[in-house]
């Protein structure tokens, strides 16, 4: 078994100082035995399986943000000096995977089994681990690590593909959000042509194609925001990644932007339910990050948002005034600035709240789905009664009245 030290000299695949690895190596029992109670919690945390040990070498392998891995992620890698240097830490790692730790809980933590969902992004980790065992040389392990680069990324945007964002001393810090609803497009009933367009846009996003923001206005409940996360569900295997932002962290975009550029994905800027009050100003500052400012965003970010109201900014009589004395001298000027916003966004699709027969067959959809057996009449009067006693109709009040029923 390797001591820590011989972690040293890695060059490209360097640990840090408080590294899980360094510690799992520590030649103080304390340290050893602390870092196995952190293995676990991650285990647990992640859904893996098997052998922990070398679930944690795989996690520093893809996690490891570094010249060479970037450059495989973007497929730009080929034989330079970069992979000799790759090829020599790989002689290290191929050592650690062949002589595992020996004693203690480590009998255990070797064929750790616990009830997990695994998800389809940690499923491809969990295969990458089960290939180093099988990997045969420092040139197979290192085969298979820039294939894994290659198809799943590197680093948290790699692993992950929903985030949201979290101010931090530095500027933003990205956090992947794990429990999520897997929504798919097919889910949300009806709004076909709404749909149609939003794949159009996005598959031509995720080829390189001409592409636009996208704005979803319309009626409250109508599946706007589900259709945006059920986007990053059906493609999130093609490279799509969304990171989900509220209004108070708009100052945030230029240094996510900078996180982001260059990397071999596709994201997708989140702001739900977009809109502005008349005092607020910030509009100004994402008109400026959607076009016009000093800096494009890059070609791998577009922005999608949501709105109950396609202008976005809230509009007062006052703002017709063409001329005042007191305020803004040509006020008309005042509201082409405010409804331009809703210009930034190219492609803008409209969700109207569903007509009565279009909600009854939501509401049919959803109880199917849930297996619900009421006669279709009985279903039907229910559905009706429902929607007048809360007032609205819309995929919301539909699905509301369905979990009402499975009680």
């Amino acid at each position: 078994m390797h001591t820590v030290e011989a972690l040293d000299s890695l060059i490209l695949f360097r640990q840090k100082p408080d590294s899980l690895l360094r510690r799992l190596m520590s030649s103080e029992e304390a340290i050893r035995v602390a870092a196995q109670g952190e293995l676990v919690a991650l285990a647990v945390e992640n859904g893996w399986q098997g052998d922990l040990w070398r679930c944690c070498i795989a996690r520093e392998l893809v996690s490891s943000e570094n010249p060479f891995s970037l450059a495989w992620e973007r497929r730009s890698g080929g034989q330079d000096t970069l992979k000799a240097l790759a090829l020599a830490d790989m002689k290290l790692f191929f050592e650690l995977v062949s002589a595992p730790p020996e004693g203690g809980a480590w009998p255990l933590l070797r064929n750790f089994r616990h009830e997990s969902r695994r998800t389809a992004d940690r499923a491809s980790f969990m295969a990458f681990s089960g290939e180093l065992a099988a990997a045969g040389s420092p040139e197979g392990l290192l085969d298979r690590l820039t294939a894994f680069y290659q198809t799943q990324g590197v680093g948290l945007l790699g692993m992950g593909q929903v985030f949201r964002a979290r101010r931090t001393g530095d500027g933003a810090e990205l956090v992947p959000v794990e429990d999520r609803p897997p929504v798919r497009l097919a889910d949300l009933v009806g709004y076909r042509q709404q749909k149609d367009l939003l794949i159009r846009n996005t598959e031509a996003f995720l080829r390189g194609k001409g592409s636009n923001n996208v704005l979803l206005y319309g009626d409250a409940g109508t599946g706007k925001s589900t259709s945006i996360q059920a986007l990053v569900n059906e493609y999130a295997d093609q490279g799509l990644r969304l990171i989900e932002l509220y209004k108070e962290q708009y100052d945030l975009i230029p240094d996510i932007l900078r996180q982001v550029k260059g990397r071999n994905y596709r994201f997708l800027l989140f702001l739900d339910d977009l809109s502005f009050e008349e005092n607020e100003t910030s509009y100004k500052y994402l008109k400026a990050v959607m076009e016009g400012g000093a800096e494009a965003p890059p070609e791998n970010v577009r922005i999608c948002a949501t709105s109950n109201r396609r202008h976005l900014v809230r509009e007062v009589w006052s703002d017709r005034g063409d001329v005042e004395h007191n305020g803004d001298i040509h006020r008309s000027d005042t509201v082409e600035e405010k409804l331009s916003l809703a210009s930034r966004f190219g492609l803008q699709i409209f969700y109207p709240a569903p007509t009565f027969e279009e909600y009854q067959q939501i509401v049919s959809a959803l109880s199917e789905k849930a297996g619900m057996d009421l006669p279709p009449e009985q279903l039907r009067a229910a559905a009706a009664t429902w929607q007048v006693r809360s007032g609205s109709r819309s995929g919301r009040t539909a699905r509301q009245f369905v979990d009402q029923l499975e009680h």
